[in-house]
């Protein structure tokens, strides 16, 4: 599959496993990340993706770091909309700052990123885009109104996304991941973990790289009549 990703959020956790992913599968990829440099010249040294920085919920830095992209490697053949934060609260306490914060960056940056793409896909007639959800945009989570507003809003953008461009060879498509062994899950309390575990039938976490293959056969050749779908990849937590 030689074609250009480009994976936001791409440096850490689920990001970085499906970046690896679609690297694997013989794409050159370039992984986004906000701050963390240390973080992006290791992954960058380990698995040889280039990691680009800039935050991914300021439009005019998208317009310039995409720019970036396509002057180093030429224009993204796959996008993959992973970045997100969380910030955490029940609503009744959740400030204005957790709330927009939470949807510029989680949801903000679907548009910021795939808005400056789109218009390439289309004239080449061929585009794949994958919007990484999450199981709590899917089912709800007391605690995260806003993540969970911005993830479900991921899933409605990629059905109208779909229909507009499925005539143009671009496939739009959603993964809603589970709880996965990631640095977040691990700085959860154990019992906290146990209650968790208890609510998913395989009986464990996902893994990143379980999300990681997911997201690569909906970039392939092989996903090519699938469009407007979001896949549970959540161990059967949540059955949709």
């Amino acid at each position: 599959m030689d074609k250009i990703a480009l994976v936001t959020g791409g440096t850490r956790g689920l990001g970085r496993a499906i970046a690896i992913a679609l690297r694997d599968a013989g794409c050159r990829v370039v992984a986004t990340y906000h701050s963390d440099d240390a973080v992006a010249r290791r992954m960058q040294d380990d698995t040889g993706i280039l990691a680009l920085r800039w935050d991914v919920a300021d439009l005019d830095a998208c317009r310039d770091g995409v720019a970036r992209v396509e002057e180093l490697l030429g224009p993204a053949d796959i996008l993959v909309n992973n970045a997100g934060i969380t910030a955490d609260a029940m609503f009744h306490k959740m400030s204005p700052e957790q709330w927009w914060q939470v949807i510029h960056t989680n949801l903000g940056s679907v548009f910021n990123v795939t808005r400056q793409v789109i218009g390439g896909m289309r004239a080449r007639h061929y585009g794949r885009i994958v919007n990484i959800s999450s199981v709590n945009g899917r089912k709800g989570q007391a605690g995260q109104a806003n993540y969970a507003a911005a993830k479900a809003g991921m899933l409605g953008f990629t059905k109208a996304l779909a229909l507009e461009n499925a005539g143009h060879g671009i496939t739009v498509n959603a993964v809603a991941p589970g709880y996965c062994d990631t640095a977040m899950m691990a700085a959860v309390p154990p019992e906290v973990l146990q209650g968790i575990l208890a609510t998913i039938p395989v009986g464990r976490l996902g893994t990143p790289e379980d999300i990681g293959r997911m997201v690569a056969f909906l970039a392939s050749e092989g996903s090519a009549f699938v469009t407007g779908a979001t896949f549970d990849v959540n161990g059967g937590q949540y059955l949709g």
